[in-house]
């Protein structure tokens, strides 16, 4: 081989090399930008996601919306925001007061024992019966079932007043009353089903409308306010003439204790 074509070799060798080593640089730049670029958008992935969870966990839950919403006050009732809410003929001179929360299990049980008393009562002219409802529930045991019945409440007073203790009735009935730590009342679909069981309200798509929308949301916060501001602490209470009637157990004590306060 000659000295010249052994040089030319070595030349060709070295050109391979230096071809071969500038192909590799490209590869390993075109490499580290990738993984910078991956980097970067996880970061501003991160960043977008750490934002949307700060502006997601300032965003107002759906009872403070409503507690900013147009207030709609249901038929049938009067005063101040339409919190005040008196069912029987207008020539019975005394007014029962009667304070209730829709998941509490004591007003269920007098319900049960005593809400047909009380209705008969009513038709009879005997008294009027004003209603004040009450959501404590919802911050003792947790969850919306008070105020999502209250505001259906709303919706079956809006119907008529005789709809409105049909419902309440039904609420509070043994077959459909859940316990006080399970809250199924917050459930539209539930009260809807506790709903056709009255007469009034089955099938009555305004009244299916208004709970779903949450009509009367609003109104339930304002009836809430009302019930805290009235002084009383605890459900069932019975008041007449401002004075606070025991609880009773049974229609027969209740029957006894309503005549002697009638009396006074």
């Amino acid at each position: 081989m000659s000295s010249r074509n052994s040089q030319a070799n070595k030349a060709a060798a070295r050109e391979r090399l230096r071809a071969e080593r500038e192909a590799q640089a490209k590869k390993d730049k075109v490499r580290r930008q990738v993984i910078v670029a991956g980097a970067l958008l996880a970061g501003l992935g991160l960043i977008g996601a750490v934002s949307y969870a700060i502006v997601q966990s300032n965003e107002p839950g759906y009872w403070e919306k409503a507690a900013k919403a147009e207030l709609v006050k249901p038929k049938n009732a009067t005063g101040e925001d339409g919190t005040t809410v008196v069912v029987g003929k207008a020539e019975a001179k005394k007014t029962l007061e009667l304070y209730e929360d829709s998941r509490c299990p004591a007003c269920a049980g007098f319900e049960q024992a005593v809400g047909e008393t009380v209705k008969k009562d009513v038709e009879a002219g005997k008294y009027k019966l004003q209603y004040l409802g009450a959501t404590f529930i919802d911050n003792a045991a947790k969850g919306e079932g008070s105020k999502n019945a209250l505001s259906a409440l709303g919706a079956a007073l809006n119907v008529s007043p005789e709809a409105f203790l049909d419902y309440k009735a039904a609420l509070y009935s043994k077959a459909l009353h859940p316990q006080e730590t399970v809250d199924s009342f917050a459930k539209d679909d539930y009260l809807l089903k506790v709903a056709d069981t009255v007469p009034a309200l089955k099938g009555n798509a305004e009244f299916k409308k208004a709970v779903e929308d949450g009509t009367y949301d609003r109104w339930a916060l304002e009836m809430s306010k009302a019930f805290n501001k009235s002084g009383v602490t605890g459900t069932p209470t019975l008041k007449m003439d401002g004075k606070k009637i025991d609880t009773p157990q049974t229609a027969e004590q209740f029957t006894a204790a309503i005549d002697k306060a009638l009396q006074g």
